[in-house]
């Protein structure tokens, strides 16, 4: 399948709402069900991504989205500290956060993070100790793992960085 990303526009919303709702089913059904909780990415907070231009959509050739993540460029405040590690190299970077597919396309997560890559040669990334699935698409798209940090509401993230 021919898959495009081009950044989201509100007309997207609902759509992003939707694959938002499955990718939280998923993540129960694969032992992750405490990572987004609570309605989490909240409707207002991905309104605001695309409004920002960070917010991005898979889209098929024949207009359906199927995927959405956002690319926002560092630095991020939630990476300042980073305990039991460090991260690799201190170059200006870009963040992928809120990776999320409806689940019909298989390949999703990498496409996103190798268009990523293409954009910008120094990615951070970060995930929920439950969420084996993400950890294992960094890990095998050459994110090496770094450390823990915290994110605003203070929980703890395994954080990850790949390099050129």
């Amino acid at each position: 399948m021919n898959l495009q990303i081009r950044k989201a526009t509100l007309d997207d919303l609902d759509r992003l709402m939707e694959i938002f709702e499955e990718a939280r089913r998923f993540m129960c059904r694969t032992g992750n069900p405490n990572q987004w909780i609570n309605g989490y990415p909240q409707r207002e907070l991905i309104q605001e991504e695309i409004e920002a231009s960070h917010c991005y959509v898979c889209v098929t050739e024949d207009g359906r989205a199927v995927a959405t993540f956002c690319f926002i460029q560092g630095p991020d405040p939630t990476y300042a500290r980073i305990e039991n590690g460090e991260w690799r190299d201190d170059s200006p970077y870009y963040v992928i956060h809120r990776l999320a597919s409806d689940g019909s396309c298989k390949g999703i997560g990498k496409l996103c993070v190798d268009w990523c890559f293409r954009q910008w040669p120094c990615l951070r990334a970060d995930t929920h100790a439950d969420n084996k699935v993400m950890q294992h698409l960094l890990l095998s798209t050459g994110f090496a793992y770094c450390g823990i940090i915290y994110v605003r509401n203070g929980t703890p993230r395994l954080a990850y960085q790949k390099l050129a």
